[in-house]
């Protein structure tokens, strides 16, 4: 028999279950009207650009109203066997040395240096002014940093080479002329734009550091170097992933340095990928085949990524667990 009282409790119960899956439905309903923009933004900006270029890269086509006749996957049998293609691939490895590799290690000394010494004896505006000096090249145009350079690597009144002659050097080298040591020029290019991102990264996670374990490590006799090794970098070491990861997809993507600098000589010795496909898209009207160098490089891109985000996810796993 169903008392009052048990009623009333019951009625109270299904009343605030009632409550619950309206909240529940609302915050779903958030969760979607967030998700949204950053969907839409996916499909148009992304997925779909992405779709239409593997579909152009099966034809060839060149551009505007000229006839697309179908060429199945012969435009990447023929990407496999283009020298110029291996070659421009062969050349990202420099250019993930001029953006990953170089600045990675001179921007974790510089900050260390920021942070340890320099805020330290000349205090936190010195070291935020030399962190806002070395990040400057970040913010400017990539054609203003790239008449830069062409200025300073000039055979005739650069810059640099007005100082290897005032060394005494007779012949300096013709920086961007020479196939030998054109993209060498690139990468040091690559590494003065670069170098500041990692400095401001790495400055704002050392900040996290606690001071008391290098207080513990000095008391036991530690130098700078082996607390820097033992302590410093192990914690900081999120902060390195998202360095490197962002570092080498730009440096897949690499374009406008070599663009403005080169052209991608002298003989092709500079050509990267991103070049290589806009050659073959707006220079030689080859509009398939730039699509399937770029659709091989988003391919490889993504691999390299998914990689590295897997490699950073296991790590933070493993220092959980431990």
């Amino acid at each position: 028999m169903t008392t009052p009282e048990s009623a009333l409790v019951a009625d109270h119960l299904a009343a605030r279950e009632r409550r619950r899956s309206r909240s529940r439905r609302t915050a779903r309903a958030g969760y979607w009207l967030y998700l949204v923009p950053m969907i839409a933004g996916t499909l148009a900006i992304v997925l779909i650009p992405f779709a239409m270029n593997v579909y152009i890269s099966l034809f060839r086509w060149k551009g505007g109203m000229a006839p697309m006749r179908w060429n199945g996957l012969q435009n990447y049998v023929d990407l496999f066997g283009d020298e110029l293609f291996w070659l421009a691939f062969k050349n990202t490895i420099f250019m993930i040395l001029g953006i990953v590799v170089v600045p990675t290690v001179i921007g974790l000394l510089l900050a260390a240096m920021l942070f340890d010494y320099i805020g330290r004896e000349f205090g936190a505006r010195a070291a935020a002014f030399l962190r806002a000096t070395y990040y400057l090249p970040q913010i400017l145009p990539i054609a203003v940093a790239g008449f830069i350079w062409s200025w300073v690597l000039a055979t005739q009144d650069g810059l640099l080479n007005g100082v290897i002659e005032a060394l005494g050097v007779r012949q300096p080298p013709d920086w961007l002329g020479d196939p030998d040591i054109a993209i060498y020029a690139v990468v040091l290019m690559l590494i003065w734009l670069q170098i500041g991102y990692p400095v401001v990264i790495f400055m704002a996670a050392l900040q996290r550091v606690d001071p008391e374990l290098h207080e513990a490590a000095a008391l036991d006799g530690a130098g700078w170097w082996r607390r820097f090794a033992a302590i410093t970098i192990p914690q900081i070491r999120p902060e390195v992933f998202v360095v490197v990861i962002t570092a080498t997809v730009g440096a897949l993507k690499v374009f406008a340095p070599v663009l403005i600098l080169t052209g991608g000589g002298p003989e092709g010795s500079t050509v990267v990928p991103s070049y290589y496909s806009y050659r073959n898209f707006f220079e030689l009207s080859k509009v398939g085949y730039g699509s399937a160098i770029a659709t091989a490089m988003s391919i490889v891109i993504f691999l390299v990524a998914g990689v590295m985000l897997w490699l950073q996810r296991r790590d933070g796993r493993e220092e959980t667990a431990a």
